[in-house]
């Protein structure tokens, strides 16, 4: 298990990917408008089944919400 801070809340998660993560999250990553960030840097969609998690990262994936 990795301890990671995701949307600014510390998680632990077995995921070493950020695919993985997004999976184990229920997040399609497919999906359109999707972005993620690790430590302040966006990662491109393209390299999501490839960038690995560290220990201490800090992930915040983004979204659109719907409402109004």
């Amino acid at each position: 298990m990795t301890q990671l801070k995701i949307n600014g809340i510390d998680e632990e998660v077995a995921a070493t990917t950020i695919g993985e993560l997004l999976v184990a999250r229920g997040i399609d990553p497919g999906a359109r408008f999707l972005a993620v960030a690790v430590n302040g840097a966006v990662v491109r969609r393209a390299s999501w089944d490839d960038a690995a998690l560290n220990a201490g990262d800090a992930v915040e994936i983004v979204r659109p919400l719907q409402g109004g």
